[in-house]
């Protein structure tokens, strides 16, 4: 029986990752070590707690007397804590630099310390920057972040990377496009809206609307997160995407649509600063190598996720309150005004 920390348990992609290894890993035990953070919830979890392969250890991967006890006897480490939102990191990058980047470092002295043989460290397109209007980002693209988030994110890969070269240390790291999918924090852009408009509430589309990105179901990332840590080779990195680029005002348009709500709940409000104007995945190497494709056809998916929070008001209600609703004041103001780019 082997044993996966995986950090960030239950967080969005943590936890649909725990569900997918859970379901398809007969001979995996898993350790869930997390912060619980404000997007961190338990009731993400709640169909496994009771699972016999399953174990939840509350705690900090800046803690590093927490992290060294909960990698005893752990072979692997799936490593998704991070704070990962790029408006809240324009307000304060601290939170930012503290979690990703000492984080991270805390944690690979743990992993080395304890022996562990396998270590994916999971990161996000972001770090390449944006891109023109051709072209995807590969493997080999420079690193360009251009905000404190993908900045921070930027840095733990290097250490990763400096570690795997410096100490021959069995590490891997994936970059992934935009998940959507079940049990995402209604801060992103699809639960945002869709939880905006199940209320009939305004959604706020930032500058033009014209930002590209290019979306990936949590549930191929997953697949593909484990094709990696089964069969990925040591210090390599690997792009998964989607092949779905959208622009955000297309995806509202679509959003509006499937939920049979009018144009006029649309607000342009004031551009992110620095806001990447495109970001496309070139997943070419982790198909070639790993045997790995992305099977889901964005509108299905996307119908599948707008049935999930439907299905879910309690879960969308019980998050959207206290600080939320003030982060998110802070962040759209309260939208009661139309408004056009």
């Amino acid at each position: 029986m082997t044993s996966i920390l995986v950090t960030g348990g239950c967080g969005f992609i943590g936890s649909n990752f725990i569900q997918l290894v859970l379901e398809q890993e007969a001979d995996v035990q898993v350790v869930n070590f997390d912060a619980l953070t404000y997007a961190g919830n338990l009731a993400n979890l709640s169909d496994v707690a009771q699972h016999p392969r399953y174990r939840f250890v509350h705690g900090d991967i800046t803690d590093a007397e927490a992290v060294r006890a909960a990698m005893k006897g752990v072979q692997s480490v799936v490593h998704f804590a991070a704070e990962s939102h790029v408006d809240r990191s324009i307000q304060d990058s601290g939170p930012f630099v503290r979690t990703n980047i000492v984080g991270t470092q805390i944690l690979l002295d743990a992993a080395r310390s304890a022996g562990v043989k396998r270590f994916v460290h999971v990161s996000t397109d972001e770090v390449y920057g944006s891109l023109g209007e051709t072209g995807a980002f590969t493997e080999e693209t420079p690193l360009a972040p251009n905000s404190p988030y993908s900045a921070s994110k930027a840095a733990s890969d290097l250490l990763v990377r400096s570690y795997v070269h410096t100490f021959h240390f069995p590490a891997l790291i994936t970059r992934c496009s935009n998940n959507y999918g079940p049990y995402q924090f209604p801060e992103k852009l699809i639960p945002l809206f869709i939880s905006n408009l199940m209320q009939d509430q305004p959604v706020p589309v930032y500058g033009d609307g014209q930002n590209v990105r290019d979306w990936i179901h949590v549930r191929d990332h997953c697949t593909g997160i484990l094709a990696v840590w089964k069969r990925g080779r040591v210090g390599e990195v690997y792009n998964l995407g989607g092949r779905s680029e959208r622009t955000n005002l297309q995806l509202t348009h679509a959003l509006l649509e499937a939920l049979g709500k009018p144009k006029s709940l649309i607000r342009y409000v004031p551009d992110r600063p620095g806001h990447d104007r495109r970001y496309a995945i070139d997943c070419r190497k982790a198909e070639s190598e790993l045997a790995w494709h992305p099977t889901f056809v964005f509108e299905d998916g996307l119908r599948q996720t707008i049935d999930w929070y439907r299905g879910h008001a309690d879960w969308i209600a019980s998050i959207r309150t206290g600080e939320y609703l003030k982060y998110y004041e802070r962040q759209y103001g309260t939208l009661t005004k139309e408004t056009h780019p």
